[in-house]
């Protein structure tokens, strides 16, 4: 039975969202998308400039794939309203990624600015992706206002550091009724398995593969790590106990004759 992702008007037969950061060059970029398979890239709009007498990013997308522009850059709601803006107006869709990020240390994204960008956008027909701190409380205001989803940070962006968050991904997962997508920090496939084991609807990497000495190669082991960690999921793999537990009886085999 095929597993489809249904969000934002669309039918996904792929949970790994790449983005385009990083790479050594277009056409590696282009490979990469096209080896994992994804169906959704995130493209930085300082990134886009179709009249510019060098490459246009866009050219090296796949025709298949959704273009989610990010709002990278922005500081607070009012300039990632601004840049999501433009992006439609330059026509490329209204699939947004909000990034409101002001700490320039951690890159942490600022909740409260991206809740505001949020309720703007929904109310001008986006379909909205906040990048999030994992807060329970936010999450539900996102998804009482309109997001197509959350996408938490499993740890800081760029950082490799896996799912730190873990424990408060897996209260959004449990409490909200919009998919949960982990966006930044995941450095292996392994990482990527753990959180659609979890429950998450997808996820997004970008650095992990970009950096990493095969990044064709990287991207479809993480295509297929997103694949098992949802069959887990899907098939009910059981949790974790305390205490030992035998796979077979141990009584009934060796007995005291003495």
């Amino acid at each position: 039975m095929e597993d489809f992702l249904e969000i934002g008007g669309k039918k996904l037969s792929s949970r790994l969202f790449v983005g385009t950061g990083k790479f050594p060059g277009n056409a590696v970029m282009r490979d990469v998308l096209l080896a994992s398979g994804t169906e959704v890239t995130t493209v930085a709009l300082r990134r886009v400039d179709p009249d510019s007498a060098a490459e246009n990013i866009l050219d090296y997308v796949p025709h298949a794939c959704t273009v989610m522009i990010n709002t990278s850059g922005a500081r607070n709601a009012e300039e990632a309203v601004r840049i999501a803006r433009l992006a439609r107006a330059g026509g490329t869709g209204s699939w947004i990624k909000i990034e409101v990020i002001a700490d320039t240390r951690y890159l942490l994204p600022d909740n409260l600015e991206t809740l505001k960008a949020v309720e703007a956008l929904v109310k001008e027909g986006f379909t909205v992706f906040p990048y999030m701190s994992p807060d329970l409380s936010v999450a539900r205001r996102m998804a009482d206002c309109g997001a197509a989803a959350v996408m938490p940070l499993g740890s800081p962006i760029g950082s490799n550091r896996g799912v730190k968050t873990k424990e408060l991904v897996r209260i959004l997962i449990d409490e909200i009724k919009i998919p949960v997508i982990v966006d930044a920090g995941l450095g292996k496939p392994s990482d990527a398995c753990e959180c659609m084991e979890m429950g998450c609807e997808a996820v997004l990497v970008n650095t992990a593969i970009a950096i990493a000495e095969n990044p064709v190669e990287t991207a479809r082991a993480f295509a297929m790590a997103v694949r098992a960690g949802r069959l887990a999921y899907a098939s009910g793999i059981s949790g974790s106990v305390e205490t030992a537990r035998a796979s077979s009886p141990l009584t009934g085999f060796l007995r005291d004759n003495g």
